[in-house]
């Protein structure tokens, strides 16, 4: 998942935009012109995975400044590794630095906790996908999510447009769960998913009949989605569909789940609670 540079680029000026304001009084008022043309590097202060790179990259081209990465996204890093170099007049160094650096530092959090939780259930279940949702940032959802899939986790959806997802909200405006798929399928296109969230191992088993594509088991406790897994497989459902398991999930609860049979394991974690890992840029003039 990477979109053209052109799409990159239009949503990176309305950061840029954001940031700069009228202007760069500070190094308007200290630096005459563009200034001298100086070097810069960008090094990680801890270890981690890095991410964002190449929108970086692209953000500096704005500056006309020169950029050559020494990691590539979604490779392991450790603190002090130079991640980029930059050449270029130091003014548009610095005027690009703020965003630049916030960019690289929320991309390379994200990858950082999913590359985490990837390898903790690969010692329990190898075949399990970790996953974010759609608790993203307004505006900043392709980079975050794009983190998320550079570290080997699954992006989910990314909007609403993507596949069909009954939730609890929709099941309480229509209950009968057969006749709401059956509404759905009707006029869904062939090439979109039906997913339906479901809150009881009997309502699990009532959308697996419908042969809906996807079940979630949204907050469930350990002991329930155990007995939802048993109750499909007595009914030979159980392989024919994808079973994801949400809500409440942490890295520190996240093996209780992993053990178990399914398919899928999606945390609003990765997004909205990943710690931004530590960069920095040095100027060298």
């Amino acid at each position: 998942m990477e979109l053209p540079d052109f799409i990159v680029k239009r949503k990176i000026k309305d950061f840029l935009e954001e940031d700069i304001g009228y202007g760069d009084i500070t190094s308007n008022l200290i630096i005459e012109g563009r200034g001298p043309k100086g070097k810069a590097q960008i090094l990680t202060r801890e270890d981690g995975v890095v991410a964002g790179l190449r929108e970086i990259s692209i953000l500096f081209e704005f500056f006309h400044v020169k950029t050559s990465s020494k990691k590539k996204d979604g490779e392991k890093i450790h603190a002090n590794d130079v991640l980029m170099e930059l050449e270029g007049f130091t003014k548009n160094i610095l005027q690009g630095e703020r965003t630049a650096l916030n960019l690289l530092m929320r991309m390379s959090g994200i990858a950082t906790a999913t590359f985490k939780l990837v390898e903790k259930v690969k010692e329990v279940n190898s075949n399990l996908k970790i996953a974010c949702t759609r608790k993203t940032t307004p505006g900043f959802r392709y980079f975050e999510k794009r983190a998320v899939q550079l570290a080997t986790g699954d992006t989910h959806r990314f909007c609403l447009d993507d596949m069909v997802l009954i939730k609890d909200n929709h099941l309480k405006l229509f209950s009968d769960i057969p006749a709401l798929v059956k509404k759905v399928r009707k006029n869904l296109s062939f090439s979109k998913k039906i997913e339906i969230e479901v809150t009881s191992p009997d309502q699990a088993l009532e959308a697996a009949k419908t042969q809906v594509d996807i079940i979630m088991l949204d907050n469930f406790p350990v002991s329930d989605i155990q007995k939802t897994v048993e109750l499909l497989e007595q009914n030979n459902l159980r392989d024919h569909l994808i079973l994801e398991v949400s809500g409440n999930i942490t890295p520190d609860n996240i093996l209780d789940f992993a053990k178990l049979n399914v398919d899928v394991i999606s945390l609003g974690y990765l997004t909205h609670s990943a710690r931004s890992l530590d960069v920095t840029l040095d100027l060298d003039v």
